[in-house]
């Protein structure tokens, strides 16, 4: 049976652009540029799906749903919007929306979402209050509006999340969002790092202590599953969590309830459980690290935070509101010219955003002038006593050397994330290449010959640094 589809945009361009590709899927379009058309379209009784844009002449389209929904139940709607915001996402989720789609999208991920659409239940969730936009996410990649998609549709749950991800991506962040976005914001969130806890001590921070339980033990001592009732506790590094405080977590996830230290009373767990972690869990249950029976308990929902340089996009949008933050806790005003934001989206990232942040504070702090260039950004990133290293003190290996002692003391005592091999080969990679087309004026001939390499390879190698030789000139 051949489906209708409504949609509602203001933009000529786009109406034809989906009405075409959704008649292509086999489908029948009507579309509008206006809620109030819409509206008259819903009540007339068409209608399977209907696609909106936020932003209509006469409406919210967000704030037209539940309006929508209480006309015709079980209707699903799309949401398209070009305000690529974590905010946006969970407004249209809330609001009732089936899913959301940022633009510029791909007419695909569209044609997809009308099929599921069609193929689903109808049931819409009610919509909840949502508190203001002052979220901590930031950036507007792709990258992040999967991430964004995936926080909407979880929000109104009570699921367990893990949240997966290099040092420094922001996953106490996400962890938060889950937390002041969810029916529980009321309640607490209690966040607690199982890498720093000595393991002896583990049983009593989740689950606290009876006065006498062992020698020095004084008092009663609440533990984090007892302050975090009603609320959300966030278990952070929880590949560092030994084995046998794996299998006391477990039976709580199972019963639901939990005893103190040296106690008998059974406490009633009514927290959510959401988890984060750098390692790579599937390679310590297979070396018998970590339980899998756990890790089913707190993988339900995996959500994978990219790294920074998987969402170059977003640097320039972070970097201004690092320095937007640092001025606002009382650090010298600076703006970064454009010339300082290529230099950034250059580097690698190894820290990712908290690499980020903590530069911006520092340039913020050390920078004279109100602008901040190229050469400030550069001379920063190389660090002390790096800026040029001559031949007679080693040449490349030893600024290589001292680029690796300074990454390994970003993370103390931990180890950086696996894959140090490829990520140390692409910062090396992507400026020689630069260099070598700057030489050759993009001639990509001269440029492979240059680098000993077949032009082939050059070729794949600049697609996958996303280089444009034509653009090439020597500087």
């Amino acid at each position: 049976m051949t489906a209708t589809i409504l949609v509602a945009d203001d933009d000529a361009a786009i109406r034809t652009v989906v009405r075409q590709a959704l008649t292509r899927a086999g489908h029948v379009v009507k579309t509008c540029d206006s809620v109030a058309a819409l509206w008259a379209l819903v009540d007339a009784g068409e209608g399977d799906v209907v696609v909106t844009d936020v932003i209509l002449p006469d409406a919210d389209g967000l704030d037209a749903i539940p309006r929508l929904l209480a006309r015709r139940p079980g209707l699903p709607v799309i949401v398209m919007s070009a305000q690529n915001t974590l905010s946006t996402a969970v407004r249209a989720t809330e609001q009732g929306a089936f899913d959301y789609l940022p633009k510029p999208f791909d007419i695909d991920a569209l044609a997809r979402a009308v099929a599921s659409a069609l193929a689903a239940s109808g049931h819409v969730p009610e919509a909840a209050v949502l508190p203001g936009d002052d979220l901590p996410l930031i950036g507007r990649s792709p990258a992040m509006q999967a991430v964004y998609r995936i926080i909407a549709r979880v929000v109104p749950t009570d699921l367990s999340v893990m949240i997966l991800g290099e040092s420094g991506t922001g996953k106490e962040l996400v962890a938060r969002a889950l937390h002041d976005l969810g029916p529980r914001r009321a309640g607490p969130f209690v966040a607690l790092n199982m890498a720093a806890i000595p393991r002896e001590l583990i049983e009593t921070e989740l689950f606290g202590h009876e006065r006498g339980a062992f020698t020095g033990a004084a008092a009663r001592v609440t533990g984090r599953f007892e302050q975090a009732q009603g609320g959300t506790l966030f278990l952070d590094e929880i590949g560092d969590m030994p084995a046998d405080a794996q299998t006391r977590l477990l039976r709580v996830l199972q019963s639901g309830d939990f005893t103190t230290v040296g106690g008998n009373r059974t406490i009633r767990a009514d927290v959510r459980i959401i988890s984060a972690t750098n390692q790579d869990l599937a390679k310590r249950i297979a070396g018998g690290q970590f339980r899998e029976d756990l890790f089913y308990r707190l993988n339900v929902v995996p959500l994978h935070l990219p790294a920074l340089r998987e969402r170059g996009g977003d640097i320039a949008i972070l970097a201004r509101h690092f320095l937007d933050r640092a001025a606002a806790d009382g650090l010298p005003r600076k703006a970064l010219d454009a010339g300082a934001i290529e230099v950034l989206g250059l580097h690698a990232w190894p820290g990712n955003v908290r690499e980020l942040e903590n530069l911006m504070r520092r340039l913020a702090a050390l920078t004279s002038a109100e602008r901040i260039d190229a050469s400030d950004v550069a001379a920063e990133l190389r660090g002390p006593g790096t800026v040029a290293l001559p031949a007679t003190n080693g040449g490349l290996a030893a600024s290589v050397a001292a680029h690796l002692a300074d990454y390994f003391a970003i993370f103390g005592d931990d180890l950086p994330p696996d894959g140090l091999y490829d990520r140390i080969l692409a910062e090396v990679e992507r400026p020689l290449l630069t260099q070598a087309l700057s030489a050759t004026r993009g001639n990509q001939i001269r440029a492979a010959k240059l680098l000993g390499i077949n032009r082939n390879t050059l070729r794949k190698m600049l697609g996958d640094h996303k280089l444009d030789a034509s653009a090439a000139r020597r500087l």
